[in-house]
């Protein structure tokens, strides 16, 4: 069974990779501003906090799939 992505996949998980980037680079950018307020809402930054790893665990999971198979 063939599991090689085509073209169009392959721009289309790209795609995603770079939107899940971005959004993971502007929350670090919100993240890094509430930590530096005295009156921070500690649940908001945790939630934050935790959204980010979910993002850089979606990003890595995304790349991993570009990757090609190896057939050992």
């Amino acid at each position: 069974m063939d599991n090689e992505l085509n073209a169009d996949e392959i721009a289309t998980l790209k795609q995603r990779i770079e939107e899940l980037k971005v959004e993971h680079r502007d929350l670090d950018d919100v993240v890094k501003r509430l930590i530096s307020m005295p009156d921070v809402d500690q649940l908001q930054l945790q939630r934050m906090k935790k959204r980010k790893l979910f993002l850089k665990d979606m990003i890595a999971k995304l790349e991993s799939q570009l990757i090609p198979d190896l057939d050992a």
